[in-house]
C-alpha cells in the first residue's frame, strides 16, 4: 500500500473500531492513517462484533502478507440487540439475525420461547446476555416484531435492528400534550418578545408528502432596491426546554428516521407536527436570521433573534416551481427574485471549489399494503436548489457570527459546528486509478493535497454519461465524513470556511442545541467550562446516530428495491456493472437503482481472473472482457428478501 506502513510487532496492544465484513473476516482501522488496517481472523475475534471498540495484539506476519492480529479485550460493546428469524435446529432455538456483520446465531432458550410464545419463523428482537469464547452467544427474547416478509414487522425490524425506539414514553407524551394546552394560543407576553415578520410575505416550500415544515423563506422589497430575505426555522428550543422529558428523548434520539413509508420523529407529532410546525394561516414562533441582500448576493447585514411569523402559503416544490415558470403563477415575481439570487449563491459557492455529490434518488409508490408498485427517480427542480441555497447561507452566516464573536472576545464558549475534514490521500490516489480505468482524469500531484475544483473538474467529465452516479458514489467513500464537532475546522465539500446546523431543529438535535447556543450568546450569557465535555460527547454521539439513521433509510430502500424485482423475475433490464470481484460482477438496473449479482460462474465457459488494477475480469481463454461502467443487457433469475440479494443473468 503507497504511503502505509506495517504496524511494528510488539507486544504491546493497538486499540481501535472493529469493522467486520460479511464473510466474518475483521478489520482494525486504527486512529493512526500511516497505519494500515490489521487483519483478524474470525477465530481471532473474540466474540467482538462490528463498530465494537477493541484492543489487538499483532501476530507475527511474513513479508508481503496484511498484518494481522487478534482482539484480547472489548472496551466497549457498539450493540447488543439484534433483528433476525427464529429458527429451529434439532432441540436448539436460535435467531438468525439480519445483519450481515453479526456473524453467529444467537442461542435462545426454551424457556424464553414459551414465556414470550415465540413461533418458528416470525421475526423477532433478541438481545445477547452472555457470550463464551468458542461457543454462540446466548440471548433473551425482548420483542416480537411479527411475521417474516410482512411489510410493517420488516419496516419496525429495521427500525430496532439500528437501535431505534418507535414510540415515545408516557411521561414524554404527557409533556407534549401539556405543552399544546398551555402554548395555544401565544401568549402576548412571549409575543412582545420578538421580531414581528407576520406581515412579510412568507411561504414554505417542502416535499407533497411533508407532515412538519420547519422552516419557510420570507422576502421584502427595501426602498434602496435591496432585499430583506428572511429565514425562518422553528423555535423548537422555545418549547424543548433543558431538563425536562422531551429533552432526554430528543437527546436519545438525536434525529427523525426517514424509511420509505413512515418517519420515526424526533419529536412527539403534537410538537413536530402540530405545535412546531409553519403551518399556513397560523401564527408560529422561530428563530430566524434576516439578511439585507443586493440581487447579486451579497449580504449587506444579517440579523438573528426570536420572531413571530404566520406563513401566506404552503409550497410542495413541484407548486412553487409551477409559480416560478408561470409570470401568472402565485408569487411569481416573490420567487423570481429568490431564485435569481439562489442562482447567484450558487454560483459563487461553485467558484470557491463546492462539490456538486448530487445524485439521482429514487422514490416508492408503495400499494396499501406497503408493496412497491413503482420505483422511480425524483426530479431534481431549481425550487429544490432554491430552498437548499437559503438553508446554506443561514447554516454558514450563524456559524461565521458565532466563531467571529467568541474570537473577537477570545471567549472558550462551546459550539456545535458541521465540519468536513480534508480527504485522505491515499483514499484520493485510490480513486484516481479508479477513474482512469473508467477512462476519465483526476490528476494527482505527489505530495500536494487535491483540491475541490479538481473534484468539480472531474464531475464535469462524467455529466450526464452512464458511469456519472457510480464514479460520484465512489468519490463519496474516498471523501472524509462530514461530523458534528466543538471545533471548528471548515466543510471541504461546501468550500465553506464556517458552517453549522441550524435549520432543522425538529428533526436534529444538534440544531436544537444551536438554538440554544445562538440565544444564550444574544443574550451574554455565559457557559461554564464544564459545558464543553457535555456538547463534545453530544457530538460524538450525533455523528454516530445519524449514520445509523442513514444506514436505517438505506436499507429500508433496498428491502423494497429486492421486494420489487422479485415480481419481475424472467423479465431483462438495461443496467450498468457497478462492483467486479472474484466471485461474480454486480449490476444496477438503470431506473430502479437495484443492485443484482451475476455469480462467476455464469458468465460463460471460461475461467475469469480478476484484475484489480483495472477493474475487469478477463476469460482466459476468450480473452471476454466485463469492466466496471460497462452497459448491459441482464436477465433477473431470482430475488431473495431473506438474503437481502437479487440474482442476475447477463443477456
Amino acid at each position: 500500500m503507497p504511503n502505509v506502513k506495517r504496524p511494528e510487532f510488539k507486544s504491546k496492544t493497538i486499540s481501535g473500531i472493529l469493522s467486520v465484513n460479511a464473510r466474518g473476516t475483521g478489520y482494525l482501522r486504527t486512529k493512526d492513517k500511516t497505519i494500515e488496517d490489521i487483519e483478524i481472523q474470525n477465530s481471532n475475534l473474540n466474540t467482538a462484533l462490528h463498530g465494537d471498540s477493541v484492543n489487538v495484539s499483532l501476530l507475527p506476519s511474513r513479508k508481503g502478507e496484511r498484518t494481522a492480529g487478534k482482539i484480547v479485550s472489548i472496551e466497549n460493546r457498539a450493540k447488543r440487540t439484534f433483528a433476525g428469524i427464529l429458527q429451529k435446529e434439532k432441540d436448539t432455538f436460535f435467531l438468525q439475525p439480519d445483519d450481515k456483520k453479526m456473524y453467529a446465531d444467537i442461542i435462545i432458550s426454551q424457556d424464553n420461547i414459551n414465556a414470550k410464545k415465540a413461533e418458528i419463523g416470525q421475526k423477532i428482537l433478541v438481545k445477547i446476555n452472555q457470550w463464551n469464547k468458542g461457543a454462540n452467544p446466548e440471548g433473551e427474547i425482548i420483542q416480537i416484531l411479527g411475521k417474516a416478509g410482512e411489510h410493517n414487522t420488516e419496516m419496525e425490524s429495521i427500525l430496532y435492528e439500528k437501535g431505534f425506539e418507535i414510540n415515545f414514553p408516557l411521561a414524554v407524551e404527557a409533556e407534549a400534550e401539556k405543552l399544546e394546552k398551555t402554548e395555544k394560543p401565544i401568549p402576548l407576553a412571549e409575543i412582545s418578545k420578538r421580531r414581528d415578520f407576520r406581515n412579510t410575505l412568507t411561504f414554505t416550500i417542502d416535499p407533497k408528502d411533508a407532515k412538519d415544515f420547519d422552516d419557510a423563506i420570507s422576502i421584502k422589497s427595501l426602498p434602496n432596491g435591496n432585499f430583506e430575505i428572511g429565514v425562518h426555522i422553528a423555535d423548537v428550543s422555545h418549547y424543548v426546554r433543558e431538563k425536562t422529558f422531551l429533552d432526554a428523548e430528543a437527546v436519545k434520539r438525536e434525529f427523525s428516521v426517514y424509511l420509505v413509508d413512515r418517519t420515526i420523529p424526533m419529536l412527539p407529532e403534537v410538537l413536530s407536527n402540530d405545535i412546531c410546525s409553519l403551518n399556513p394561516g397560523e401564527e408560529k414562533l422561530t428563530f430566524s436570521a434576516a439578511f439585507e441582500m443586493t440581487m447579486g448576493g451579497k449580504v449587506v447585514t444579517r440579523w438573528f433573534g426570536k420572531t413571530i411569523i404566520k406563513s401566506n402559503k404552503r409550497f410542495t416544490y413541484e407548486l412553487a416551481q409551477e409559480s416560478l415558470n408561470n409570470p401568472l403563477g402565485e408569487f411569481h415575481n416573490e420567487l423570481k427574485t429568490l431564485d435569481d439570487i439562489a442562482k447567484k449563491l450558487r454560483a459563487e459557492k461553485t467558484a470557491h471549489g463546492a462539490i456538486d455529490f448530487e445524485q439521482d434518488e429514487v422514490a416508492f409508490e408503495l400499494n396499501e399494503n406497503g408493496k412497491p408498485i413503482r420505483i422511480y427517480k425524483k426530479q431534481r427542480l431549481d425550487t429544490h436548489k432554491l430552498v437548499e441555497e437559503y438553508m446554506l447561507l443561514a447554516n454558514k452566516e450563524v456559524a461565521e457570527f458565532i466563531f467571529k464573536a467568541y474570537k473577537r472576545t477570545n471567549s472558550d464558549s462551546p459550539f456545535i459546528y458541521r465540519i468536513h475534514d480534508l480527504p485522505d490521500n491515499e483514499k484520493i490516489s485510490a480513486l484516481s486509478v479508479f477513474v482512469k480505468a473508467l477512462g476519465y482524469d483526476l490528476p494527482i500531484k505527489k505530495g500536494k493535497q487535491i483540491s475541490a475544483l479538481d473534484l468539480q473538474n472531474l464531475f464535469k467529465q462524467i455529466e450526464g454519461k452512464a458511469e456519472e452516479s457510480m464514479i460520484k458514489t465512489a468519490a463519496v467513500r474516498s471523501m472524509a465524513k462530514a461530523i458534528y464537532s466543538t471545533k471548528n475546522i471548515g466543510h471541504f465539500g461546501l468550500a465553506f470556511e464556517f458552517y453549522t446546523h441550524f435549520t432543522s431543529p425538529i428533526r436534529r438535535y444538534p440544531d436544537l442545541l444551536v438554538h440554544r447556543l445562538l440565544e444564550k450568546h444574544l443574550k451574554g450569557e455565559k457557559l461554564s467550562k464544564s459545558e464543553w465535555v457535555k456538547y463534545e460527547k453530544i457530538s460524538a454521539d450525533a455523528t454516530e446516530k445519524e449514520i445509523r439513521a442513514a444506514e436505517a433509510e438505506r436499507d429500508s430502500k433496498k428491502y423494497k428495491q429486492i421486494e420489487y424485482m422479485k415480481d419481475k423475475v424472467g423479465q431483462t433490464f438495461n443496467g450498468t456493472i457497478t462492483g467486479v470481484t472474484e466471485w461474480g460482477v454486480y449490476v444496477e438496473e438503470k431506473e430502479t437503482r437495484a443492485e443484482g449479482m451475476v455469480r462467476i460462474r455464469d458468465l460463460g465457459d471460461d475461467y475469469f481472473i480478476l484484475d484489480q488494477k483495472n477493474y475487469c475480469l478477463i476469460g482466459e481463454k476468450t480473452k471476454k472482457k466485463f469492466s466496471l461502467g460497462d452497459q448491459v443487457k441482464f436477465k433477473i433469475t431470482g430475488a431473495d428478501l431473506e438474503k437481502r440479494a437479487i440474482d442476475c443473468l447477463l443477456v
